[in-house]
């Protein structure tokens, strides 16, 4: 999971935007990997009383939204909330403990992401302006271990540069 964080926070940082894990415990004890990566910041605040005075600005990324993000959503929304609420396989529905609360929600299609797979998008589709149904996948990919084994991702993923999908950088020393 720090991979996935590491990831964000670093990708979010090259594009200029922020990255801040929020609701977090006052006891979260961080890998320093992660503490120690630029752009990412942890919130003891809810997304609640973080945005309260700007709640419209908000947009939860939600499986469950009837309209999909898209370019024109630059000039609605400032903010994009997601992390812990996408990327379980099966989906969990947690989203909708914040659909209660009344953030405007977009989908990012039908197929389930990793969290910053969902950050990657959404980054293409808001600051790069790209629709998202333009934007290249790779649906549920076999990732190759060794010559006699590989397993496959239960995800969708960015297609990138030589037709794979980009994932984080994965420690081989866990």
């Amino acid at each position: 999971m720090s991979t996935q964080k590491t990831a964000i926070a670093t990708e979010s940082t090259e594009a200029g935007a922020q990255f801040c894990l929020s609701s977090a415990p006052q006891d979260l004890n961080l890998p320093a990997s992660l503490r120690n990566t630029q752009g990412f910041q942890v919130e003891h605040r809810s997304v609640e009383e973080i945005y309260r005075e700007c709640k419209d600005r908000v947009c939860l990324l939600d499986p469950a939204a009837k309209d999909e993000l898209s370019p024109k959503d630059a000039d609605a929304f400032d903010i994009f909330v997601f992390g812990g609420i996408l990327g379980d396989d099966p989906p969990q529905d947690r989203t909708s403990e914040l659909r209660k609360k009344g953030f405007t929600g977009r989908r990012l299609g039908p197929i389930q992401m990793t969290t910053d797979t969902a950050v990657r998008v959404t980054r293409m589709v808001i600051q790069g302006q790209t629709p998202l149904n333009n934007v290249p996948y790779v649906d549920h990919p076999e990732i190759r271990i060794d010559e006699h084994e590989s397993t496959q991702m239960p995800f969708r993923y960015v297609r990138g540069a030589h037709g794979k999908p980009v994932m984080p950088e994965v420690s081989h020393h866990a």
